[in-house]
Formats: structure tokens, sequence, C-alpha cells
């Protein structure tokens, strides 16, 4: 399939910014916000050079309540992983295009805090603006602008870490997610480019930065990172990404960002920075420890310094099922599935019910759909009771393929490899 000329042309104006920002970081040439270059390049070091722990598949969960999650999380919905909230994939089953909302996954570095939207106000600063100003606006302000809608997807660049260690026997850090954090919602809210233009948007500025309103965080071994905070370029700023205030159709609630949050379509899931307080535009790039020491690849297969920092989200499948689900070996059955790319919309899945040994096509039942996913469907009835492996694997517009196996990184990002799904026909 021929990749698109739009796409390639995106990919390779992204590409080529981050390369240069990388250079620009290892040389000196950029500012970390809020933490010296000195401690940065040691948590840069240490993260690269982490030792890995071990991640165990499919952790069992822990009470259905987590330190700073304002929202309920049933066991059947939701499998708690310390701050955050796994959405448990069979629980999709029949829900829809867009995830409802509480059952919708949920990302903390620290806790969610609970803000009055009559309080709120989003500041727009730095040297990337006319004059070096400070703007501020209110939500009404922000609502007197033209509004748009837009469905996207939201995923944890971490979504499928487990398999590294579950599938691939190798050894990651970070949170032990399986393929439950995403979830693709109706987001309403206004351009980003169109306030960066209200606040006065220098032709110098080259980044943006939003900050969020949760509290600071500090590592493991004491450091202060400050609020979470992570740049953008300023074309991506003005090309898709928008200043969400509602979240199908309700105003977005406390766990998902409320009052506002920022939505980078594609992108993986901490450029949409909840919660946003301020917004820094400057003339030069910006780097935080969310594009330095985290969310960058390090390992073996990478530069010494690690990766340019991370950006468009990668492509995975997933079954509405249990894992080790049993299903009556008696019965045909209607297996169901999502799947979902950065590059571009779906156009292809194709499932194999005896562990890769034969393939067939699911039927889909969505058009492809930029920053959306595709539900999928399969019909199976097991020849004999006993284990089965499921796999699905998809290909998106750009050509894109899962592969078999994904390259190792040390903090286990962007695992994109069809995943084996055991069943038991009983």
């Amino acid at each position: 399939m021929r990749t698109p000329r739009s796409a390639v042309s995106t990919a390779s104006v992204e590409s080529t910014y981050d390369r240069r920002r990388l250079r620009q970081w290892l040389a000196g040439e950029a500012r970390a916000d809020g933490v010296s270059r000195r401690d940065m390049l040691r948590l840069l070091a240490a993260a690269g050079a982490a030792t890995a722990v071990p991640l165990a598949l499919n952790t069992p969960a822990a009470a259905a309540t987590s330190p700073g999650i304002v929202k309920p999380l049933p066991d059947d919905w939701f499998t708690v992983r310390g701050t955050n909230a796994e959405t448990k994939f069979a629980s999709l089953a029949g829900t829809g295009y867009h995830t409802p909302v509480d059952h919708f996954f949920v990302r903390n570095h620290t806790s969610t805090p609970v803000l009055d939207a009559a309080d709120w106000t989003l500041t727009v600063h730095g040297d990337g603006l006319t004059h070096d100003r400070t703007v501020e606006f209110s939500l009404d302000d922000l609502k007197k602008l033209p509004a748009v809608t837009r469905t996207a997807f939201v995923e944890c660049a971490g979504n499928g870490r487990s398999f590294f260690t579950g599938q691939q026997g190798q050894t990651v850090t970070g949170t032990a997610w399986t393929l439950g954090a995403i979830g693709t919602a109706r987001w309403r809210g206004v351009r980003l480019a169109d306030v960066l233009r209200r606040a006065g948007l220098g032709r110098h500025a080259v980044d943006v930065m939003p900050r969020g309103l949760d509290p600071d965080y500090v590592t493991a071994d004491g450091t202060d990172l400050g609020r979470v905070r992570r740049p953008l370029p300023v074309s991506k700023a003005l090309d898709d990404v928008l200043l969400a205030y509602e979240m199908n159709g309700e105003p977005l609630p406390y766990d998902h960002g409320h009052p506002v949050r920022v939505l980078v379509p594609s992108w993986i899931g901490i450029s949409s920075i909840k919660w946003v307080g301020d917004i820094e535009v400057s003339a030069q790039p910006l780097y935080s420890p969310w594009n330095t020491d985290f969310y960058r690849l390090f390992g073996d297969s990478y530069p010494e310094g690690g990766s340019a920092p991370l950006a468009r989200q990668t492509i995975k499948s997933a079954w509405e099922l249990a894992w080790d689900a049993n299903l009556d070996a008696a019965t045909e059955h209607r297996l169901t599935g999502r799947s979902w790319s950065g590059h571009g919309g779906i156009v292809r899945v194709d499932v194999s019910t005896d562990g890769g040994t034969s393939w067939r096509r699911a039927r889909l039942h969505d058009a492809p759909q930029r920053n959306g996913w595709v539900r999928w469907s399969v019909d199976w009835r097991a020849p004999a009771p006993g284990v089965y492996t499921l796999l699905a694997r998809a290909t998106d517009t750009t050509g894109r393929t899962q592969p078999d196996t994904t390259v190792l990184n040390t903090q286990g990002y962007l695992f994109d490899a069809v995943v084996r799904h055991p069943v038991k026909a009983v």
C-alpha cells in the first residue's frame, strides 16, 4: 500500500524536528525548565541505565480505590495500579465507539486536583509572544472562541508495557499496563492555535509548554520535578491541538482534566496535559523531565543519550475478552476487539485463533478514522476443549502493520507487537 504523500510529509517534518531538538539538548543549547542541566543529565543517565525491574503480566488488582483518583473504580471495569486505573478491555464490549467516562482509564503522576471552574484561569506567557507579554483567559473567555468537537483517543506511552516481560521475557521499568491505558472520547473545546494567536504569538516562537495544576511530582530519590509539563513544537500546536473543556458531551470530570485539558491527537498521552494552568511560549527549544529522562527510548538499540522525545503513538490491537477467558466449546462465539494507530486509520485486521498457524480477516465495523480506533469481530467455535491463543494484527493507512516483536527499551514504551491472548474452551 502506498503511503499518502501528506503522511510522508508530516512524518518527515516531525522526524527532522525531533532530531534537531535532540542535537540542541545534547549540545546544551536548550533550556530545561525548573531543573538544572546538571540534575537533568543525572536523571537522564539514571533513566537510561536504571536497573530493570520485572513486571508481572496481569498483576492482581488492588481494592477498587486509588490514592488521588476521584471517581469510583469498580473491580469489573478497572485494575488499580498505584495512582493509576487501567480499563479492563473486556468491559468495553458493547459500550459503543466512544469510551464511557466511567470506563475511561486514569493516568496520574500524583493525584487528581479538585478545581473550581469559576476560579480557574489559563496564563499564556513567554518570550515567544509579541513583547514577551502575559495574557490570562478564564473559562468563559475560552467559550467565547469558536468551539471545535473532535473524536480522538488518548493513550499512555507505556500501554502494553507488561508484554515486554510476559511475552518477550524482558524486564522494563514503569507501571505494568496491559492494553487498557487507552480511551476514545468526543472532545469539545477551542483550538490551541486560536488561543495562542489571541495571546500574541510571535513569528520567532518555536515551542509551547503546557503545565498542569496537579501537585508537584517528587521522584523516589527525593528530586522535586515540579508540576507535570511537556513542550510541543509550534507546528503541532497550530495544527490539531485542542484546549478541551467537555468530554462526551459533558464538562470534563475531575480525573480527566477538569476544567480544561490539552488534547494532542495521535501523540503519546503525556502530551495531553490535564488540568492545564499555564502555557509557556518560547523562542528557543524547551525541555522538561517529561521529554528528557522520561518518554524517550533508552537501551542497547538506541543512541547513548536516548532517542528523540517521543511524539506519535504506535499501532496496537486488543481483544474485548478477559485474559484466560472461559468459552463454551460447544458454542459459536462472536469475538470482538479494537485496533488503533497514531499514524493513520486502521484499514485491515487479521486474526488467528490457533496461535498464528493460520490467519483470516476480521470484519471491520467502523471506517478508518484519523486519531480514532476501529471495532472489529470474528466468529469462532473451538474445534475441541482446550487452551487456545488468539492473535490480532492491524494495518493502518500508512502501511504500518503490527510486528511479531517490539524492540526493547528500558522504560517499556510503545509496545506494538501482536499480543498473544490465551483463552480456554471448556
